[in-house]
């Protein structure tokens, strides 16, 4: 697989730069980057999908519940500290129960459980029910690039990890080194995308921050994902493989161009024409 990996990659190089009106397909202007990692950075990137949106606010509630719970227990240790030391307290009562707390500290815990989890199960829900896609992408993990498949469009492509000296061909910085592909997949905003995520070889997963979306690529197995960049939202993604699968993991990266519905439209144009698609004015007779 190393080898097939060297050799699809000078391959690729070449179909990007002689193919017909190649440039064409990945040569999409005005877009800023907005989900990458960020130096010296804690907390989440822009939330650009509905999925994202769902994921995150519920990561901040849990975060105000976790606080919350913490923050009592540590003033309810230092209050038993300094109310109940030897000095303070030089003859301890000698009672072993406390019947109301005991009821306290086992259903409040149960209702903080119960609260969670009805916040938790809509958001689950919202992610694991699949809708029918606008768009709908196979995603193949290789040792060690991506492979996509636009389904209804038959058509694919490979997507390889840019060297440190073609970023600047392709209108990369040098901070994007690890992150930046020579090839994009290019989705509409504002539409429903689906994914279909697998392996070639070993497990892979396929992840985008920004978008609250991972899935593991296991061999053998189609799993989904899907999400909806939110109008607005149009930009450059990064994401990585996020399960390790080999040597070469860290240089698997994943690289999504959200555009408007009308610059997609003028994009599939042109990569039916460069990856052998089917032609929009293509009618296909219908089967008796």
């Amino acid at each position: 697989m190393q080898a097939m990996t060297k050799t699809l990659r000078p391959l690729a190089i070449i179909a990007a730069t002689f193919g017909a009106g190649a440039a064409f397909a990945q040569d999409i202007q005005g877009l800023d980057v907005k989900g990458a990692p960020t130096p010296g950075g804690t907390g989440f990137q822009i939330a650009a999908t509905d999925i994202s949106q769902a994921t995150f606010a519920l990561d901040h509630l849990l975060l105000y519940i976790i606080v919350a719970i913490s923050a009592f227990v540590a003033l309810l240790t230092v209050w038993v500290i300094l109310r109940y030391n030897r000095k303070a307290n030089p003859t301890p009562k000698t009672f072993t129960h406390n019947t109301p707390v005991e009821i306290a500290w086992t259903f409040i815990p149960i209702l903080i459980l119960v609260f969670i989890g009805a916040q938790s199960l809509p958001v689950l829900y919202k992610q694991q029910e699949i809708p029918e896609g606008d768009v709908v992408i196979k995603a193949t993990g290789y040792q060690w690039y991506w492979g996509y498949e636009y389904v209804d469009e038959e058509f694919a492509f490979d997507s390889f990890m840019l060297a440190k000296d073609e970023l600047a061909e392709y209108g990369y910085d040098e901070s994007l080194h690890k992150l930046a592909t020579d090839t994009a997949i290019v989705i509409p905003t504002g539409k429903k995308i689906v994914f279909q995520v697998t392996g070639a070889d070993v497990i892979h997963s396929w992840t985008i921050p920004a978008f609250g979306v991972k899935q593991d690529a296991v061999p053998g197995r189609l799993a989904e994902l899907w999400f909806t960049v939110e109008p607005g939202n149009e930009g450059i993604y990064f994401g990585q493989c996020s399960e390790l699968c080999g040597k070469d993991h860290a240089f698997m990266p994943i690289t999504v161009k959200a555009v408007t519905e009308e610059e997609y439209n003028d994009w599939l144009d042109a990569a039916r024409e460069e990856y052998a698609g089917i032609p929009a004015d293509v009618k296909v007779a219908a089967v008796e």
